[in-house]
């Protein structure tokens, strides 16, 4: 591992960049946990807090929210590369997302910085399951989500940190497109039965169209343009297309991804779908 200096972590509270932050802690880097309560303040939705916690940072995770492929991305995107590039940051690991053409716009902002740049586009995270928006249906028994009959290729948040961790502290990584999954295809039906199966109750999915879940995720609280575009996103990204699967987590860490049923397994262990 190469010696990096000053980390910035955006959106350091959540699943990845809670694993990133607690990784780089044990390296050689100091970590600057960037959130919006936290002692270093960093907020999406707050330009100023920016160029703060860029300030002497060597490097930055960039975890943009809600979703690079939001209208607002890009600019926000390009902002921020030009403060990094201001502040001397030399490398930046960026999060975003498989097979998301909105997304690859805002990739593109963030590279006008001249910044030293890695892309690691995911595919949707098994912990979506167990700290996400399903955690608490899935705890009662019953998710529902516009997926139809897609299969996914989940992959290990903690699989993510390690590639990202690897892309901020180790050589050969600018310039580079990362597409991480995990080693299989998994319908969401299928990722019920295995939980079920884990937890030793019934797990049920229940597929819905884009309208439906987003008068679902209004029930949840969340303003009616919101719940539109989010679940308009989601069904677009589940229609098959990012169905495949990749080798660049084996190629980048030297290891086979962890498998959907083994992360089940380990997860009800821990006992966070316990009712």
């Amino acid at each position: 591992m190469t010696t990096i200096g000053t980390v910035l972590v955006t959106a350091a509270t959540g699943k990845t960049g809670r694993r990133v932050a607690q990784r780089l802690a044990t390296g050689s880097a100091d970590v600057r946990a960037g959130s919006r309560g936290g002692a270093v303040r960093f907020d999406w939705e707050d330009e100023s807090t920016w160029e703060p916690a860029l300030r002497g940072a060597d490097a930055a995770y960039v975890n943009y929210f809600p979703d690079l492929a939001a209208p607002a991305a890009p600019q926000a995107l390009r902002t921020f590369g030009r403060l990094a590039a201001g502040a001397g940051v030399r490398r930046l690991v960026l999060l975003s997302g498989r097979g998301e053409p909105e997304a690859v716009v805002a990739e593109g902002a963030l590279r006008e910085s001249g910044v030293d740049l890695t892309v690691v586009r995911a595919a949707f995270f098994a912990q979506n399951f167990s700290e996400g928006s399903f955690h608490e249906d899935v705890r009662a028994g019953e998710f529902a989500f516009p997926a139809g009959t897609t299969a996914e290729p989940f992959v290990d948040a903690d699989d993510l940190a390690d590639v990202v961790v690897a892309a901020l502290t180790e050589p050969g990584h600018s310039g580079m497109v990362h597409e991480l999954t995990g080693p299989r295809p998994v319908t969401f039906a299928e990722a019920a039965r295995e939980i079920g199966r884990a937890t030793g109750r019934e797990v049920r999915y229940v597929p819905v169209e884009a309208g439906q879940y987003a008068r679902i995720l209004e029930g949840h609280g969340l303003p009616a343009p919101a719940a539109g575009w989010l679940a308009d996103l989601f069904a677009s990204l589940l229609d098959g297309h990012n169905a495949t699967v990749t080798d660049d987590v084996e190629r980048i860490l030297g290891r086979a991804p962890k498998d959907f049923t083994e992360w089940v397994k380990e997860t009800a262990a821990s006992g966070t779908w316990d009712a």
